[in-house]
């Protein structure tokens, strides 16, 4: 079914630090500073920014805290003008419109063990993870990528003694040759590892190649910026519907998932950028043209993620 995201909360800014180059944390509170709709670890919110776009934000604090949420906000020179936004143009006391929390990315309750790996503002969501795998007893390691120490969010936060010889803080000062080499990580999955892992979309693409050997439940990926759900070249295609042999036109500038809205069929989604899996689907016939961070290559001969890839052949027929 449909998403619908309400955004009827209304929250103040409290606190808006600075807290590494380009990085600012906003602590947001009601108003009467009342209780706030729980969250758990991996749960985002959309905020309406002043210049009147909707942006999707990890919450970064304790879920255990419920008079406030805490987001870190990176300032992106090439973004479409959302954190810039709220960075720019807000201040304390200012107000702000808020969504409930909505976790595509959540801990399974019965994993005793967590592997992270975060790239850069993608620590945002695995700091709630910290605060709640610590709080229940269970066992993580943490693999954090960054340019430099000025540029690491919650670097004083990750260097506490509890945590010592969990974390590994890894900069490559913008040189690939320095980039963390993954591979010995994850060559082996331990002790029924969870691995979660938030990024830029390079760093998700490579983690995503070396673990085909894991089960695939094992593995969670959160995009925080836009999936590659368009590129420049994307040509129309037709989709056919297995069942009923209905065939639809997909403009260079829609998906699947908005094509079938709009003839009214009513399709289960959720983070709606390729990583959750809810909208996971049977390929029956054509070459898909996979976009998404969710299935294994040795699955996307016969699935198909319809909130992002595409096309390769003229059509492709879907299980619908």
């Amino acid at each position: 079914m449909t998403k619908v995201i309400k955004l009827d909360i209304a929250l103040r800014i409290m606190r808006r630090d600075k807290i590494a180059e380009d990085i600012y944390l906003f602590e947001l509170r009601r108003l009467n500073n009342d209780e706030l709709p729980k969250f758990t670890a991996g749960a985002h919110v959309m905020i309406r920014v002043p210049n009147g776009l909707t942006r999707k934000y990890s919450l970064c604090n304790n879920p255990a805290e419920r008079n406030r949420y805490l987001v870190a906000i990176k300032r992106e020179v090439t973004g479409r003008g959302g954190s810039n936004s709220l960075i720019d143009e807000t201040k304390v006391g200012d107000e702000l419109t808020v969504s409930m929390p909505v976790n595509d990315f959540g801990l399974p309750p019965r994993a005793q063990d967590f592997l992270f790996i975060a790239g850069g503002i993608g620590i945002t969501p695995i700091m709630a993870m910290i605060h709640e795998v610590m709080a229940q007893g269970k066992r993580f390691r943490l693999y954090y990528c960054t340019r430099s120490p000025e540029r690491t969010a919650f670097f004083t936060e990750l260097s506490k003694p509890e945590i010592k010889g969990k974390v590994l803080i890894h900069h490559d000062h913008g040189d690939l040759i320095c980039s963390l080499d993954l591979a010995p990580i994850l060559q082996e999955r331990k002790n029924r590892e969870h691995l979660y892992c938030c990024g830029p979309r390079a760093l998700m693409e490579a983690v995503r190649k070396m673990t085909q050997h894991w089960s695939s439940a094992a593995i969670h990926f959160e995009a925080f910026n836009d999936a590659e759900t368009h590129k420049p070249g994307d040509r129309p295609f037709k989709v056919r519907l297995a069942r009923s042999r209905e065939t639809m036109e997909v403009p260079a500038d829609k998906t699947i998932l908005e094509v079938m809205r709009a003839k009214g069929h009513i399709v289960p989604s959720s983070c709606e950028g390729g990583t959750c899996g809810t909208c996971r689907t049977k390929l029956t016939a054509g070459e898909a043209d996979h976009r998404d961070l969710f299935l294994a290559e040795d699955q996307r001969a016969d699935d198909i993620m319809i909130c992002v890839s595409r096309a390769h052949s003229t059509v492709i027929e879907i299980d619908r």
